[in-house]
């Protein structure tokens, strides 16, 4: 079964305007199947998943491209760096829209190939995991909670209360448990692990003791949406500081991990600059901290910070899947006020706080009024939380129901 994707729109847009597009992100997360569901019947499709045309791939790349010429989908493109100097004479020689379709799952090496060989030819998308509005079947635009667009999310949405909230947070968004509940969750992910380590990680990562890089998974799962410290990091992990530093930028260019950003202006010095971690999949999460129920994930200590990845996931999804930058960040200052997310477009401020509450308070807003010092506009915002309705909290703020994400 395929469910759409909030990528479509955008995507029928930019292969009209780059004859060369990349799709990246986690392996997993449905890029083979929405290009496959994008092609028409003249563009070939071919995987250097497979050994033997992998190695064609590499050791002759010019012929290679005259036996599946454009339009074309090549998919894993990084097991053959040596093709895109051969794409790229390719795409100078004919230079049409839409020549070459991309999937890359690990974009450290494939971003490094593209800005030598491919630099202003190449449109770059990101896909994740199901968002909850695409699960849902309404695909959205970039989430900005102003009160109409809150009231257009959350009309005819089916409520999410507790249950269904940590439910979704627990199962995660990859498409293969999202999408058929038989699927067990323990031996899914258990699975996926080992497969991203014996695939992925050993070679791009150097990874001499796969049990340490465990360590250091599992470690930085139990840091979601905490503060980056990356001494705190290494020594939980076991593992050399340096070490610790290098596999954190594999993980966040294998689209697993994602570094949030501090707000602040240069004339204010008081911010604290040290990003916010998270992790992409509150699944992947959840089994890599060992919580093997929803019930007993609400009821621990990680409720909160998992609450809030999945929050500052789903919005980060709502730009990346729309083909845009998500100018989104965190904001602390040294008087420990602090708000969980900014989303900064256009020159104003929209401060948004992350809750485990039903019934939020004015008081949950409180620390907004410090974002004054910095002499932008302030727009609406408020607390994303588990109330049923949107209702108002201050001046411009209100809470906003999960299901308007």
């Amino acid at each position: 079964m395929y469910l759409s994707r909030t990528l479509e729109a955008f995507f029928k847009k930019a292969q009209h305007q780059f004859p060369v597009l990349l799709i990246t992100g986690p392996r997993q997360v449905g890029k083979t199947t929405f290009l496959q569901h994008m092609c028409t019947k003249q563009r070939r499709y071919v995987t250097l998943d497979d050994p033997m045309t992998c190695r064609a791939a590499k050791e002759e790349p010019a012929l290679f491209l005259q036996r599946f010429p454009p339009p074309v989908v090549i998919d894993e493109i990084q097991y053959a760096p040596e093709l895109l100097p051969y794409i790229k004479m390719a795409v100078d020689t004919e230079g049409s829209p839409g020549m070459f379709w991309l999937t890359g799952s690990q974009q450290f090496h494939v971003m490094k190939g593209v800005s030598e060989s491919l630099a202003g030819r190449v449109g770059i998308l990101n896909l994740l995991g199901f968002s909850h509005r695409e699960l849902v079947k309404r695909p959205g635009a970039p989430f900005l909670p102003t009160p109409a667009e809150i009231r257009k999310r959350i009309t005819n949405a089916s409520p999410m209360g507790l249950k269904e909230a940590y439910t979704r947070i627990w199962r995660g968004s990859f498409p293969a448990i999202a999408l058929k509940k038989g699927i067990e969750w323990d031996f899914f992910y258990r699975s996926y692990v080992q497969t991203y380590l014996q695939r992925d990680v050993r070679d791009l990562a150097r990874v001499g003791d796969e049990m340490a890089f465990l360590r250091f998974l599992r470690a930085a799962a139990a840091r979601t949406g905490q503060l980056l410290n990356m001494a705190d990091l290494a020594r939980d992990a076991d593992v050399a500081p340096n070490t610790a530093k290098h596999w954190l930028s594999i993980l966040q260019t294998s689209g697993i991990a994602y570094l949030l950003e501090p707000f602040y202006k240069n004339v204010t010095k008081r911010m604290v600059k040290a990003p916010k971690l998270y992790l992409l999949d509150t699944g992947l999460v959840s089994y890599l901290t060992e919580w093997s129920s929803p019930e007993t994930l609400e009821a621990g200590a990680m409720s909160g910070s998992i609450l809030e990845t999945w929050v500052v996931t789903e919005i980060l999804k709502s730009y990346w899947h729309n083909g845009k930058h998500a100018p989104l960040y965190y904001y602390r200052d040294k008087d420990k006020k602090e708000i969980d997310l900014i989303i900064h477009k256009d020159g104003t401020l929209y401060p948004l706080e992350c809750k485990k509450t039903a019934a939020p308070g004015s008081e949950t807003v409180r620390h907004f009024s410090a974002l004054e010092k910095l002499g932008l506009p302030i727009g609406p915002g408020g607390v994303i939380c588990l109330a049923p309705q949107a209702m108002p909290l201050a001046k411009h703020f209100q809470s906003i129901p999960m299901a308007a994400l």
